[in-house]
């Protein structure tokens, strides 16, 4: 059997940073077979500058509206901007057919292996089924009023039917505003003992709805012609008033996490201690998008204290310049420049596998995967070596 080995001057496994007295051997196909120390690795080495790094793991992405890159304004704030897409999406088919399978090419380039993908509709699932990427579907279910929650789990089922045919997928809720109870207790069959995802605190006003009933969401409700009389406040964060409805999941991602705080944390980790479901909790960071939409910084330094897992996503073409993890990182390295980089990378690899339940062949270069190789060069560009 024929062998493939690389060597470079770090050599980052998913989890340690190795030097350049090591090499990575695989087989033909990518599987990694081993890590040895140079002087047994024998010939045909491929060497490069730079390092080696598993492939990348985009933890939320929205597939389906990259139709709609450079199509809303920059800096709006989350209100207008949820309204903009509501409003604007809706174009010729074969248009967001093509914008799809462009933007799923550029992933590939980027070096993204895996996806966690939000599903509205069937337009990505033929792009899906040529398995070029590795996708964890999350059915996305809205509803805000009450009596419509039927109608809503009804049309998810669909797509949650649809998907689940060629890769893994639950129905999720799509945010605390954005989810009444009857369809929390809709949903919660489909994400059990599954991963689930939900957008958090992405904005300030989340915790106002939720603590005083006020707020731009009361706003945005106008603008939809919701009727929003039925809701009272709990007098609790966001975070405080849904998240025991995420108990059945094995793994939870909360996405954004923008203005969440250490008491969000807190509470998080206390439930988690006391009740019979521990689901994993990462927190994924998509930080152009939040420099996008609200120009605002998720709480890096608060994670890291409290050691949270950390996972990374591009959001949108809608809410982004590209699809691209070397991108979220290069500005996360900009903001928060003490971050070492193989810290992040963990975020980037073997942590979002974790999160989406795709590390048994994905994420690290354990004997036996296939997650890729990336070449980051000395010149900060990325290259695919698998």
């Amino acid at each position: 059997m024929s062998h493939r080995k690389f060597r470079a001057d770090k050599l980052f496994t998913g989890s340690a940073l190795l030097d350049e007295n090591n090499v990575l051997v695989t087989d033909e196909q990518g599987m990694i077979e081993a890590i040895v120390p140079l002087e047994d690795a024998g010939d045909d080495i491929h060497t490069f500058n730079g390092w080696l790094t598993p492939g990348f793991i985009n933890c939320h992405c929205h597939l389906e509206l990259s139709h709609m890159r450079g199509l809303i304004q920059e800096k709006t704030g989350l209100i207008d901007f949820v309204f903009a897409v509501v409003t604007q999406r809706h174009f010729p088919e074969e248009e967001i057919l093509a914008a799809i399978a462009y933007a799923e090419a550029e992933m590939l380039a980027n070096g993204i292996v895996a996806v966690g993908d939000i599903c509205n509709n069937l337009h990505t699932l033929p792009q899906k089924q040529q398995n070029n990427l590795a996708y964890y579907n999350f059915i996305e279910a809205s509803g805000w009023l009450p009596g419509i929650a039927d109608q809503r789990i009804q049309r998810s089922k669909i797509n949650y039917d649809a998907f689940r045919q060629t890769h893994p997928a639950s129905i999720v809720p799509h945010a605390p505003y954005s989810v009444s109870e009857n369809l929390w207790q809709a949903i919660a069959p489909y994400f059990r003992n599954q991963v689930a995802t939900i957008h958090n605190q992405e904005t300030s006003f989340e915790d106002d709805l939720f603590k005083t009933n006020t707020g731009d969401f009361v706003r945005m409700y106008q603008m939809m012609n919701i009727d929003h009389s039925f809701f009272e406040a709990t007098g609790k964060s966001s975070v405080e008033s849904y998240f025991q409805q995420l108990e059945g999941a094995s793994s939870v991602l909360l996405v954004h996490n923008t203005f969440t705080q250490q008491s969000d944390i807190d509470y998080i980790n206390n439930f988690q201690r006391t009740s019979n479901s521990k689901p994993q909790t990462s927190f994924c960071l998509c930080i152009n998008a939040n420099k996008y939409i609200e120009d605002a910084l998720p709480p890096v330094a608060l994670l890291r204290k409290n050691k949270a897992h950390i996972v990374l996503g591009t959001d949108s073409l809608a809410s982004n310049w590209s699809l691209s993890i070397w991108d979220e990182i290069k500005t996360i390295q900009k903001h928060f420049p003490a971050i070492p980089l193989e810290e992040i990378l963990q975020w980037a690899t073997l942590n979002g596998a974790r999160a989406l339940q795709m590390d048994d062949t994905l994420g690290s270069f354990g004997k036996g995967k296939r997650p890729g190789i990336l070449l980051i060069n000395n010149e900060g560009q990325i290259k695919r070596l698998d």
